[in-house]
């Protein structure tokens, strides 16, 4: 196996799929009226959310990088 499938392949796979998903939750959290973003503490956690899904990505780019490096 080369190394494009054996580690970015699946990293692709898991914040691809899985932003599908994070996306889709956030969309019916929206739609279904429990997220008032005129409400600062839920415009904080909605901020909170999206850097933490950056920030694993980052951070787990940054490590399979310097691991196959």
């Amino acid at each position: 196996m080369d190394l494009f499938s054996h580690s970015w392949l699946p990293f692709l796979y898991l914040y691809g799929v899985g932003g599908i998903f994070f996306a889709l939750g956030l969309f019916i959290i929206r739609r279904s009226g429990s997220l008032n973003l005129t409400k600062p503490r839920h415009s904080k956690w909605l901020k909170v959310l999206y850097f933490g899904f950056v920030w694993y990505l980052m951070i787990h780019g940054v490590f399979t990088y310097l691991a196959l490096g």
